[in-house]
């Protein structure tokens, strides 16, 4: 019997799984330090919020640890600022170079999605909705926090500088702002852990924040449109280099 022996020092090939980019390293660094600088203010402000807790009288007991804490906390806010004023800043300068793509604009299509996502959970559809580059729910993600922030860093800033902003606006403004900043701050770490972390890294352990892509088979399966857009440009492309 013959047959084909196989050079045994030949490399086997393996076939690489193809992967898309998700996200770019500059918006990877964004969100880190959005995470960490977040994860601080959380930490920071919780114990000052309820101090009647046994752990708050703990890190709170002396003058110098409230101070310290404060300082930290306040360290934590100013990175947090500049990370949202770059944030701001690198949009404005994409919108005036046109470059700017809006695939975390709402749409009504997001409104259509939502419904037929609710349609699936209720059993009353047999497919879910295809998603583009950002479905419904992220969608909302980014614009909660982007307003969550704003309303925290306009009401801490208030908060830190109470004499500087009274001498143009009512006094009532500095307790308003505590109160709208501690909510705040407590909706939007409710709001991350129940809601994005469970759609992120709980109901699948989707890590492109931190690798930057996506496979081939979490793209057909969670971002079909975006899939089959990528998929159109690759073929329009090798049919162009085939055509030259």
């Amino acid at each position: 019997m013959s047959g084909k022996r196989t050079n045994p020092s030949q490399p086997a090939r393996f076939a690489q799984e193809k992967s898309f980019l998700r996200f770019t390293l500059g918006q990877r660094w964004e969100h880190a330090i959005l995470l960490l600088s977040g994860l601080v203010l959380l930490l920071t402000g919780l114990p000052q919020k309820y101090r009647e807790f046994s752990l708050s009288q703990d890190l709170l007991s002396t003058p110098d640890r409230v101070n310290l804490i404060r300082q930290i906390h306040h360290i934590a806010a100013i990175i947090l600022a500049l990370e949202v004023l770059y944030h701001i800043v690198k949009i404005i300068i994409l919108l005036a170079r046109r470059k700017l793509p809006g695939d975390l604009l709402p749409s009504w299509q997001d409104v259509r999605d939502a419904g037929q996502m609710l349609q699936y959970l209720l059993f009353l559809r047999k497919d879910k909705p295809k998603f583009g580059r950002y479905n419904f729910e992220q969608k909302v993600t980014y614009w909660f926090v982007f307003f969550s922030l704003a309303i925290m860093g306009i009401s801490g800033f208030i908060i830190w500088f109470p004499v500087q902003f009274t001498q143009f606006l009512p006094g009532g403004v500095v307790p308003a702002s505590k109160l709208a900043h501690s909510t705040e701050s407590t909706v939007l770490a409710i709001f991350i852990i129940i809601w994005h972390v469970y759609h992120v890294h709980i109901e699948r352990m989707n890590i492109s924040m931190f690798n930057g892509r996506l496979s081939e088979d979490e793209m057909r399966e969670f971002h079909a449109k975006e899939f089959d857009r990528l998929a159109g440009q690759t073929t329009s492309s090798a049919q162009t280099g085939e055509k030259k």
